[in-house]
């Protein structure tokens, strides 16, 4: 029996992060979420939602004609079927991402999905919510990101790459949080140490704003 899922939209629009940035992207956004970052833009997704089942999943992402899919929340680890609903996209011959908080095993995730990986800084007030044995199960296709809010974050941030490692792992991309750090003082900052990331805009808030819901 094929599970249902508690969907809070799914929508078209262009990939504003990771390394598909740029890219368009079709968005399977799940409800439910079990942190309270600070800088959360998705609250709505915290409880509102309607069930849908596999199938009109499926169906409502093959009436946007766009063959990449971000499966995301909230935290889409937290509900049961999202492997099922990942396997059934990449059979359906999309490519597919699967983007997380870090709180959930990865490993159990198909392994032809592309993980996008946030890891928790101090600044988003759950730091300590992070499994960093998910590290261990990381492949080079997924992708780690880090949102700062402070040149605190940063330098921790920095400690954590180094210690495990994380750029020999898969790309990692820091993304400053929208309104709380500037863009140039992220940059020089990675510049000043040569740190082997990349600079993540989040294109969508720089298109539509940085409230805007669907996009």
């Amino acid at each position: 029996m094929s599970s249902t899922f508690r969907i809070s939209e799914i929508f078209g629009s262009i990939q504003g992060e990771s390394t598909n940035a740029g890219l368009p992207c079709a968005f399977v956004r799940l409800s439910g979420c079990n942190l309270r970052c600070v800088y959360c833009d998705t609250k709505y997704a915290y409880a509102e939602g309607r069930e849908m089942s596999l199938d009109e999943v499926l169906k409502a992402v093959a009436s946007l004609n766009i063959q990449m899919v971000e499966i995301t929340g909230g935290e889409p680890l937290m509900q049961e079927g999202t492997n099922e609903l990942a396997a059934g996209l990449l059979d359906g011959g999309y490519r597919v991402m699967v983007e997380t908080n870090g709180s959930r095993p990865i490993s159990e995730l198909d392994a032809r999905v592309m993980v996008v990986m946030d890891v928790k800084t101090p600044g988003s007030g759950v730091s300590d919510s992070m499994l960093f044995d998910n590290f261990k199960a990381l492949k080079p296709m997924d992708n780690i990101k880090f949102v700062i809010t402070s040149e605190g974050d940063y330098l921790w941030s920095r400690s954590i790459i180094r210690d495990f490692d994380l750029h020999k792992k898969c790309p990692v991309l820091m993304s400053a949080a929208f309104g709380m750090v500037e863009y140039r003082a992220l940059a020089e900052w990675i510049m000043r140490d040569r740190l082997p990331v990349r600079l993540n805009l989040q294109l969508h808030k720089h298109i539509w704003g940085s409230d805007a819901t669907g996009v």
